[in-house]
């Protein structure tokens, strides 16, 4: 089949490659200039199944959208324990098939495995211990000292009540692999067309799209796996790239395919309500700081998450990513002052003096969230020849290479990763 992807985050990336991997003939639009440059850019790292079924509390600013979407969010409150526990399958299937391109692929990127969850009194680790006991995620209780043990750059003056240490989960540096995974993708052929904004999408036995390239890109080095390959491997991508580029000369196209999946994020809801579609979607917006470790033992070992503030801090390489806020109905891009204050005292309660704070990449970013916290993966309700991967929120990057295997797979026609379908809560 031909098929169009809408957007190049890691949920676009990733189905783009599934999609090739199956034997589709794949085209990437994504109106950045790069893979992973928006929401994915700045995420917390955690691939994680633990944690799935927490849903933050965001600050708003009220407009007559977001107070449809927080009403439709209370409705939706008690998530039943099917909802919740098709998350958490979709998370296993989503790490395990990580692992596997890992493996395959011989991505080398930046990751570590384990995750420590601190807590600041005893009845709010019982709780989360039960929930996921509950799930069937494994989790070991620590105490305090215990907690050290695991992370000894811990602040020793600052005593939680105790942690639970998720060893299957793990971090990962979601935009190293998003560049990976096209490098991959592109040896299979796919298409990938940046700078490029899809206008309108028509729905059909063949459903097109018209886009537009604005400018030309600068992605068109040879890719790794290319080079990797031999010199006619490199110049068959290179002239692939060339082309690409050379569209910008006819700038406005028209393109029918078997199938239009949209992946794009918090653009998703422009493409979609011309065609009466009108998903709870909203941009929930967080913030990350990234800073340099003083030295290699300094900082977390893989990650600590403390659940009652919100914030991850989490590994990557010699440096140290904190990441936090929720802030709905916010169009700026810029971070609220509290987000960021937030986010340096919690650094400062738990690694004091691990960073070099004097150059920090600050990094801000809105998060295509579903009103009910459940992604949309699959065939478009009445509208034919349309796909969605969208609304995964917070979790985008655990969920991303589960949810393109399930798109892939109900695509194909083959047997769903899960029976549950979260598409029947759409309007």
């Amino acid at each position: 089949m031909k098929v169009a992807v809408i957007g190049a985050g890691i949920v676009g990336v990733t189905s783009a490659y599934e999609l090739a991997r199956a034997g589709h003939d794949v085209t990437v639009y994504e109106r950045r200039s790069g893979v992973a440059a928006d929401a994915s850019f700045g995420t917390g790292g955690l691939v994680a199944v633990a944690g799935l079924e927490l849903r933050e509390s965001p600050r708003w600013s009220l407009t007559p959208d977001s107070a449809r979407w927080l009403w439709a969010r209370r409705r939706s409150e008690r998530r039943s324990d099917e909802a919740i526990a098709a998350l958490v399958e979709l998370a296993r299937a989503s790490q395990a098939r990580l692992g596997e391109l890992r493996q395959q692929l011989q991505l080398d990127y930046e990751r570590s495995t384990g995750v420590l969850h601190l807590f600041s009194n005893d009845a709010a680790l019982e709780a989360r211990a039960q929930a996921w006991a509950h799930l069937g995620i494994a989790a070991r209780r620590l105490e305090p000292g215990q907690c050290l043990s695991v992370e000894p750059g811990l602040n020793g003056l600052r005593e939680p009540a105790g942690g639970l240490l998720v060893t299957g989960d793990e971090v990962g540096n979601c935009r190293q692999v998003a560049h990976l995974l096209r490098d991959a993708a592109e040896d299979l052929g796919v298409d990938f067309r940046f700078a490029t904004t899809v206008h309108a999408i028509t729905p059909g036995a063949r459903p097109s799209l018209r886009s537009e390239q604005l400018a030309l890109t600068t992605g068109f080095a040879t890719s790794r796996l290319a080079a990797a390959n031999g010199a006619a491997e490199a110049r068959r991508v290179m002239l692939q790239r060339a082309h690409a580029a050379a569209r910008y000369l006819d700038p406005v196209a028209e393109e029918a395919f078997d199938a239009i999946v949209v992946c794009a994020g918090t653009e998703s809801r422009r493409l979609l309500q011309p065609l009466g579609v009108h998903l709870p979607l909203q941009a929930v917006h967080g913030c990350a700081l990234t800073v340099p470790l003083r030295s290699p033992e300094r900082g977390p070992r893989s990650a600590v998450v403390d659940p009652e503030r919100g914030v991850t801090l989490s590994r990557l390489g010699t440096r140290l990513r904190v990441s936090g806020g929720h802030e709905l109905g916010s169009e700026s891009s810029q971070p609220r002052r509290k987000t960021v204050e937030l986010l340096y005292r919690v650094l400062d309660d738990w690694f004091p003096g691990a960073a070099h704070l004097a150059r920090p990449q600050l990094w801000s970013g809105a998060r295509p969230t579903m009103a009910d916290g459940l992604p949309r993966i699959g065939a478009a309700p009445r509208l034919p020849g349309l796909w969605f991967n969208l609304g995964h929120g917070d979790h985008g990057w655990s969920l991303a290479c589960g949810s393109a295997q399930q798109l892939t797979r109900q695509l194909s026609g083959a047997e769903p990763i899960r029976a549950f379908d979260p598409l029947k809560e759409a309007s």
